[in-house]
């Protein structure tokens, strides 16, 4: 029987965080063995707010593939690629185009969100819409050729990415219903798990361009540091305090990554009532994150001693995806009318 598809990725705009761990990474790994999974490491997204900082995107594509490998994603059965070298992605994404309005891409809410993010302005404008870069706002297009050039059945992503397969959804039925019935309609996995983590300093979404992430590189010492440093309940003042949990960084990551969430619920208890420090709490904490991400840094280590390998790896992957997304495009002209030749 035939492996059903999966695509997914990430822009290389820095190493990879615990955010991206339990929103995806988790997943990609459970799921490796069971389909055939695409990995598209998508540069030119990752250009469409880095376009006069191109060095700053070569570099994180081996960061992010030396993440990719150091959490075991493996390369013999996961397709690891780069997106910009897919030329068929990009055409797909002019085709798309026509099948979207502007005012569309604006109501994205993750679009919208991470327009909010990087506070765009321009020094001649009063609008700061009008220095939102076209390819910026354009890149769930982009994202819906990346996951139709592979005919993916199925895009494991957190909550808050749901909007956008959304609109590749959309784009799917309208290219369809002109065309005839030629891309899949993907399906939208969404973790059962925790699949969110707060930022370190207590906002809502741990991000690598608001700097509040613990990263799956860093070293012991710079986690302790970040770790130790985390935003808690500013209202717990002294160990006695009765303590919030809810909206506590700290117990966040504790839901995510403790392996006894029994004795877990209990701590969480005590903190309520007062009698359990924040410093106790970070304590323990630091341990289960150091415990979780020692072997992570280490097959990290050793996959970074052949700089030539990873290069291998992702030349051989990005020569498979091509073969892929070409079998589509063909499809795809064919389907226009535009097969000219």
């Amino acid at each position: 029987m035939k492996k059903k598809i999966i695509l997914t990725g990430d822009r290389p705009t820095g190493p990879l965080h615990l955010g991206h761990y339990v929103g995806s990474l988790e997943a990609r790994i459970a799921l490796q063995n069971e389909y055939n999974q695409f990995v598209i490491i998508a540069d030119t997204q990752a250009l469409t707010d880095n376009a006069e900082n191109p060095e700053k995107v070569r570099k994180n594509v081996m960061e992010v593939t030396l993440d990719y490998l150091a959490v075991g994603i493996d390369p013999n059965i996961t397709t690891i690629f780069i997106q910009s070298l897919i030329p068929e992605i990009a055409e797909l994404t002019m085709y798309y185009m026509n099948l979207v309005s502007v005012s569309r891409l604006k109501r994205n809410p993750t679009v919208k969100q991470e327009i909010k993010q990087r506070n765009f302005s321009n020094e001649d404008k009063d609008n700061s819409e009008d220095s939102i870069p076209l390819g910026f706002l354009a890149y769930p297009v982009n994202q819906a050729a990346d996951i139709t050039a592979f005919q993916a059945d199925l895009v494991p992503v957190g909550e808050d990415q749901r909007p956008m397969i959304e609109q590749t959804l959309e784009i799917v039925r309208k290219f369809n219903r002109i065309y005839g019935n030629v891309l899949v309609e993907p399906v939208i996995k969404v973790p059962d798990r925790i699949t969110r983590l707060p930022g370190i300093d207590g906002t809502a979404k741990m991000s690598k361009s608001l700097g509040n992430a613990i990263y799956l590189s860093d070293s012991p010492d710079v986690l302790k540091k970040k770790v130790m440093g985390m935003f808690t309940d500013p209202n717990h003042l002294n160990v006695s305090d009765p303590g919030n949990v809810e909206e506590n960084p700290v117990f966040s990551f504790l839901r995510a990554f403790d392996p006894d969430q029994e004795a877990l619920l209990q701590m969480e208890q005590n903190y309520q009532r007062g009698g359990l420090g924040d410093v106790k709490v970070k304590q323990h904490l630091l341990y289960i994150l150091q415990q979780m991400l020692e072997p992570i840094r280490k097959r990290r280590e050793y996959f970074a001693q052949d700089k030539g390998e990873i290069m291998h790896i992702l030349e051989k992957g990005t020569a498979k995806a091509r073969e892929v997304s070409a079998k589509t495009l063909s499809d795809v002209r064919k389907a226009m009318l535009i097969n000219y030749f």
